[in-house]
């Protein structure tokens, strides 16, 4: 997602930064979701936090809209595809915060995980939360490089998270919280995929790297 270029660049340069801050909170509110349902984390220590910063995802997100329309206002068309793409992406960071809530709440209801599974989706939260660093250091600093790599190990990870969604379900017992948990960690994947497209691929494209795969 590059720049515009216009004497408002101080407005997109706010709109960048909040977007960035989003990042950051979802990582926060991953990470201490995932350890309350993996680590052992006591969900009620962490309760408050978890949905005070998930508000102020969701604030952060209704402020870049508005920006956003003062920004389209004064600039016109010449800056509409930059305010798009970072119109979708926001989205993107509301919605980690909204699995990172999924998450929690397997944790609060003490979700029992199999005792197989329970190391590989540890093995998973640690890489999905060295993702989450990554996605805002590229978003930052523009790197389309670094944003193709990110998206090929996303794309294993959701995998990986496919495979541990067949085992649960193909399991003879009640696996229900595993199938649940790779389901919400896959998706915490594929919205920081959906953000790192926003600077290897055009416009019309985003969210859609991976559907030749399909």
């Amino acid at each position: 997602m590059k720049k515009p270029s216009t004497a408002y660049d101080g407005g997109f340069d706010e709109i960048q930064r909040r977007f960035a801050q989003m990042l950051e909170d979802g990582r926060h509110i991953f990470d201490a979701a995932a350890n309350a349902l993996v680590g052992g984390t006591d969900p009620e220590v962490i309760r408050k936090d978890l949905f005070a910063t998930d508000r102020r995802i969701n604030s952060t997100e209704q402020e870049i809209r508005r920006m956003i329309v003062i920004n389209g206002t004064v600039h016109g068309a010449q800056n509409f595809p930059s305010l798009l793409v970072t119109m979708s992406v926001a989205k993107d960071a509301e919605r980690i915060g909204d699995y990172a809530k999924n998450i929690f709440d397997l944790a609060a209801d003490r979700a029992r995980l199999g005792k197989d599974e329970h190391p590989r989706l540890v093995s998973l939260k640690d890489r999905i939360s060295k993702l989450l660093v990554r996605a805002r250091y590229l978003y930052e600093q523009e790197d389309e490089q670094a944003a193709r790599e990110l998206l090929g190990e996303c794309d294993k990870l959701e995998d990986e998270c496919d495979e541990g969604m067949r085992r649960a379900l193909a399991a003879d017992h009640n696996a229900s919280a595993d199938a649940l948990a790779y389901r919400y960690f896959k998706r915490v994947v594929s919205h920081t995929a959906n953000v790192a497209t926003a600077l290897v691929m055009p416009l019309d494209m985003l969210d859609f790297f991976d559907e030749d795969d399909d």
